[in-house]
Order: structure tokens, then C-alpha cells, then sequence
């Protein structure tokens, strides 16, 4: 009994969330988002900078800094006291989702009273060559010339996705207007929030007709560049308890829970012979589920990272709501129920990315299932204002590195203080 008291009080919730204004543009360091956003979450929190006694990061492609999460650290201020862990992540664009399960761990296992998250990047500043540059260099293979098979043009991760979907299209017959659906779907959603990147939502025809990137994928059906920062302050039950932070704001509506979650990792560079082996996202999501022991109708709130459509489509059949195979049907069914409301996209029947995701809310690189971490919070906390999914309790967040390189899933729940 005493044993499940200690486990109890280490318990591990997501206390606060913070962030800077997503820009096209924002004449800012990733080091001056991530500042931006941890002393936003703090204040959100009603913490002080010396109430944390652990960091984690993930870095940027625009600014990379050796030991990125120590960087930080230092610039705030917080290695000016002792006790502090402080940790670099680096699983791509799962790396939020992965530092949120790490968090969880450092709570209850290491005894860290509250873990802040630093997520920042400015990739929306950078010149195309440079981007591309940096971009193309963490998904080609070293050796590959021309010749081989395993070689991917430039720009290398819209073409290795191009791979999977051309996989997708010939195994299940998922067709080019499926997948521009996707990006049509999201631009609805960023729509609503107030602080997306899109603000018109796009058709259908301006999709298809955008500028091809790669084979089936256009410019509007890749994530959006962006500059910005984001963060997220775990803490454990007793801590907050103590500080009366779990009393106070949020409406009465309490913290919310980290529930569990699972990881997986897929081949770092796309092999030339696509097959089922490779979509790490499969494997991370059964993990959580099982960790959890919950199922795909337990989850009120999706959200799902769609760095690429095709992303998009292999994370709904992941989580369950599609069977393999028929993500693309899905995703064409809530097409064409927003098309007969007039465009219209209830959260009801779309549970999911309500703020846009990568492909309209923004995306400043490994920060944007941060995003999803962010919605998944307000939509437990019942704050999501025009785009509520109703007594939403229970929400699953996932990242994605890579090209399916990398998966991490995490399943958090409301907590309701009596």
C-alpha cells in the first residue's frame, strides 16, 4: 500500500503549456523561442524558474548548438542551482512526444518534481538552399550516388514520402484526391485557431493544381514552414499539490495525466522496396494502447502528425480509427460530410488535429508534435474554443521523425480535482 501511495504522488501530469506566435517569419534564434516559450508555460503554470529541477529539449536544424538542452539551460539561468537534469532528445519530429514520455519517467522513476519541455526552431527565415541543404542531408543515405537505389533527389523527404505513398497507392488504391483531401481537412481545422499559420481554408482543385514537389505531392501537402516555440511543464501530483497549483485556474477543470505512451523506430533512410516493415507508427501506437490498456474508442482527440498526407493517412489506420487500408477512405468520408455542410468541420465527427497540424497550422520543424500536445491539453481542459470536442477525456498525441523513422505515442486523460 505504502508502495502505491509513493507511485500516486509521483504521478505525472502536464501542468502548463506555452509558446511564442507561429510566424512565417520571425526574426528570432531558436534559442530566443525556446526562451519565449518556457517562461510562457511558467507563467501559464504559476511556476517559477527555480521550481523545475529538470530540462529537456530537442534541437533545431536553423541554429544547431552542441548539447542543446545545457544551452538553454544555461541562457535561462537555470544550471545557477544544483540538482538540475537536463537532457537533448533527438528522435526527429517525434521528439516532443518522445520528451513527454521521458518527462513522465524523470517524475516518477527519478524523483524530479516538475520537467520542462523546449521545443524551437526558426526554419521559416532560413533561405531555400541552405533548408534544403540541411534538410536533405538527415535523410540521404552517405553513399548513395545516382546510380543506386536507394538514392532520393532533392528535396530527399518529400521524395522518400513520395516512396511510401506510391506504396500506399498501388498496394490500396489510394488515389491523388484522397490525398489532397487531407491537406483540404486541415486547412479547415487551422481555420478556427486563432493562431494558425492558414487562415483560408483551401479546395480541393487549389491542392491539386499547386505546384508539384514531388510524384503526388504538391507544395500545399507539404508541413508548412514556420518559425517558432513551444513548451510543456510535467510536474509530479504531489508537487503540485503542495504549491496548490492543481487547485488553481483551468477553469476547476484540473491537470491532465500522462497516461502511458510507446515508442518504435523504422530504417533512417527509406529502402527502395517499400513494405509494411517500415511504418513505425503501427507498432507505437499498439504499445501505447497495450500500456495503457485502452482501445481506439477509449480516445475522444486525436492528434495525429501530417507532416506529409501520407503521414496522415498511415496514422489514422495506426490508431484505429481506419483498418489498414482504409485511411484514405476515411479521410474521404469527412470530406465529403464537410462538403455537404458547406464546408463546415465538426469536431465531433473530426476529432482530430482540431488546430490544423503541419500542413496549415505551421510547422518550425521537431516542433510541431508539440502542437499536438498543446491541443490535446486545451481540448481536456475543455478551453478549445469553436472547435471543442464535447467532455473530450481522454486524447492520444503523436510524433513522427524522419520518414516513419521514428514513432512516439502518448495517451493522456483529464483529471478532474474534487
Amino acid at each position: 500500500a505504502g508502495r502505491g501511495m509513493a507511485r500516486l504522488a509521483r504521478a505525472a501530469r502536464i501542468v502548463g503549456t506555452g509558446a511564442t506566435r507561429v510566424a512565417a517569419r520571425s526574426g528570432r534564434t531558436p534559442s530566443e523561442l525556446m526562451e519565449g516559450a518556457l517562461r510562457a508555460v511558467l507563467a501559464q503554470a504559476s511556476l517559477r524558474l527555480r521550481d523545475l529541477d529538470g530540462l529537456l529539449a530537442v534541437p533545431s536544424l536553423s541554429h544547431p548548438r552542441f548539447m542543446a538542452a545545457h544551452h538553454i539551460a544555461t541562457k535561462v539561468g537555470l544550471l545557477s542551482k544544483g540538482g538540475v537534469v537536463v537532457r537533448k532528445l533527438d528522435t526527429g519530429g517525434a521528439g516532443p512526444i518522445t520528451a513527454l514520455l521521458e518527462a513522465k519517467r524523470m517524475v516518477e522513476s527519478e524523483a524530479c518534481q516538475a520537467v520542462a519541455i523546449v521545443a524551437g526552431d526558426a526554419v521559416g527565415g532560413m533561405d531555400s538552399p541552405t533548408f534544403l541543404e540541411r534538410a536533405d542531408a538527415g535523410c540521404r543515405p552517405p553513399h548513395a550516388d545516382e546510380s543506386s537505389p536507394e538514392f532520393l533527389r532533392s528535396p530527399v523527404i518529400p521524395h522518400g514520402y513520395a516512396r511510401c505513398t506510391r506504396y500506399h497507392m498501388d498496394r490500396f488504391g489510394t488515389t491523388r484526391e484522397q490525398l489532397a483531401m487531407v491537406s483540404v481537412l486541415m486547412s479547415r481545422c487551422a481555420a478556427r485557431h486563432p493562431g494558425a499559420l492558414t487562415r483560408s481554408p483551401r479546395t480541393l482543385a487549389e491542392v491539386l493544381r499547386a505546384p508539384q514537389v514531388a510524384p503526388s505531392v504538391g507544395l500545399l501537402e507539404c508541413a508548412r514552414r514556420a518559425d517558432g516555440g513551444a513548451a510543456v511543464v510535467v510536474a509530479s501530483s504531489r508537487f503540485l499539490e503542495r504549491r496548490g497549483v492543481a487547485r488553481r485556474g483551468n477553469g476547476g477543470s484540473g491537470d491532465v495525466v500522462i497516461l502511458g505512451g510507446g515508442e518504435a523506430s523504422g530504417p533512417l533512410h527509406p529502402p527502395p522496396v517499400i513494405d509494411e516493415e517500415m511504418f513505425s507508427c503501427e507498432q507505437a501506437a499498439r504499445s501505447a494502447f497495450t500500456a495503457c490498456q485502452l482501445e481506439p474508442e477509449d480516445i475522444d482527440f486525436f492528434g495525429l502528425y501530417d507532416c506529409f498526407p501520407i503521414c496522415f493517412v498511415r496514422a489514422v489506420e495506426a490508431v484505429g480509427l481506419a483498418p489498414k487500408g482504409g485511411g484514405e477512405d476515411w479521410v474521404e468520408a469527412r470530406y465529403r460530410e464537410s462538403e455537404e455542410a458547406g464546408g463546415a468541420l465538426s469536431p465531433a465527427k473530426f476529432p482530430v488535429n482540431t488546430h490544423g497540424g503541419l500542413l496549415a497550422f505551421g510547422a518550425p520543424w521537431e516542433v510541431p508534435a508539440m502542437y499536438n500536445v498543446h491541443e490535446a491539453v486545451r481540448q481536456l481542459r475543455w478551453t478549445a474554443r469553436g472547435r471543442q470536442v464535447e467532455r473530450a477525456r481522454r486524447a492520444l498525441v503523436y510524433g513522427n521523425g524522419g520518414v516513419f523513422s521514428a514513432s512516439a505515442v502518448a495517451l493522456l486523460a483529464r483529471a478532474v480535482n474534487e
